[in-house]
């Protein structure tokens, strides 16, 4: 099997996953539908643009619609940002403002008008020969590079302060389904990295060896990025789980002033009823406790608690509910009259609602396992 055959396998492949899963996205019953409409867009234009792999030379035959697939391009990170806002923001709703995002997509359809779809078969061969020495396919050009590196470093930044806000509001956070998302940006950005290495590979030498290795990897890394991205989704079944966007992190609302002695001490006696709190009447045992709901408890404003939790005892509210919870756990695993409870018995029953978030944060606070500290204990 030659190069070229390994390709079309790997692309067909590929195209076929991609708009396999994208249906299912859009039939699925499902809360989230809006976050699976937009991936699922996402996806199909990735199908769209993946069709080139199947080509072997220019299409004459359908130089209509391939003028028309270049220009799904311009769909491509604009839909994967505003996917991302949908999963990291619970409140994210499409609005008229969002058709912002659709003309460099119209702009460019209609310069296609201009030069390829309007006109006569020998218009648009010519046309098409002289095209990338335009200024104006060169405006193109650029404005597609602008627009990804824009859209995708925005979409880096939404995830971090997602992630922030997470830690600051709640203390079970899907940090994982954000940490995935992350690197499902950054496997992106790699594939986009491919292309344009091929860009300038065909730009400095042509259309020869060196370029056509280069697109069968393109190929190759379209397969797997579509089969890993699988993979991710398939791990995460809380994906699609945000926060509300109104949040912002402890650190832009507050004031960067240096508090005087008697604002201490008030900070001082806060921090000691708020642990006296958390003590007496367990308020952590509540899998789905928010800082909201242990604003009520402490009778204090949210963000007074927030800025107490993570200014003045410098953590996030995430550790320092579960510190307690994890204090709580290792009680009850060194207990002998609770040894016939399982770990998934006691982390249940702490307040936890994952086992990989509880072994991780029991881990990270007495470094070792959950087993292997009751093993010693008892």
């Amino acid at each position: 099997m030659d190069r070229y055959n390994f390709l079309y396998l790997f692309s067909s492949i590929g195209i076929f996953m991609i708009l396999l899963l994208a249906l299912f996205l859009v039939t699925v019953k499902t809360k989230h539908k809006l976050s699976n409409c937009l991936l699922a867009f996402f996806l199909f234009t990735n199908a769209v643009d993946a069709i080139k792999f199947l080509q072997q030379g220019f299409p004459v035959n359908y130089i209509n619609f391939e003028a028309f697939r270049w220009s799904f391009v311009y769909l491509f990170s604009a839909t994967f940002y505003l996917y991302v806002l949908s999963i990291c923001y619970t409140n994210f709703r499409l609005k008229g403002k969002h058709l912002i995002h659709v003309i460099p997509f119209l702009a460019f359809n209609a310069f296609m008008m201009w030069g390829i779809i309007f006109v006569d078969r020998p218009a648009k061969i010519k046309f098409i020969n002289s095209m990338n020495d335009m200024p104006l396919m060169q405006f193109f050009f650029f404005l597609f590079e602008a627009l990804f590196q824009v859209y995708f470093i925005a979409s880096f930044l939404v995830i971090r302060k997602s992630k922030i806000v997470y830690l600051e509001n709640y203390t079970n956070p899907n940090t994982s389904a954000l940490n995935a998302l992350y690197k499902i940006t950054i496997l992106y950005y790699v594939l986009h990295f491919i292309v344009l290495i091929r860009w300038l590979v065909r730009f400095i030498f042509g259309v020869g060896e060196i370029h056509s290795w280069i697109v069968t990897l393109d190929g190759f890394a379209f397969l797997f990025c579509t089969c890993w991205y699988l993979f991710v989704a398939l791990n995460n079944p809380e994906f699609f789980r945000g926060v509300n966007s109104d949040l912002q992190p402890i650190a832009a609302t507050t004031s960067k002033q240096q508090p005087s002695l008697l604002e201490n001490e008030e900070k001082n006696e806060q921090i000691e009823f708020l642990k006296k709190i958390m003590v007496e009447k367990e308020p952590y045992l509540d899998s789905s406790l928010t800082i909201q709901d242990l604003a009520e408890q402490v009778k204090m404003p949210v963000k007074d608690l927030s800025t107490l939790i993570n200014l003045y005892i410098d953590k996030h509210f995430f550790d320092f509910v579960n510190e307690y919870r994890i204090e709580k756990a290792m009680q009850m695993l060194k207990d002998p009259s609770q040894k016939e409870l399982t770990v998934l018995e006691i982390l249940y029953q702490v307040g936890f609602n994952s086992k990989s978030s509880f072994n991780t944060s029991f881990k990270k606070y007495t470094g070792k396992t959950p087993t292997d500290y009751r093993k010693q204990a008892l």
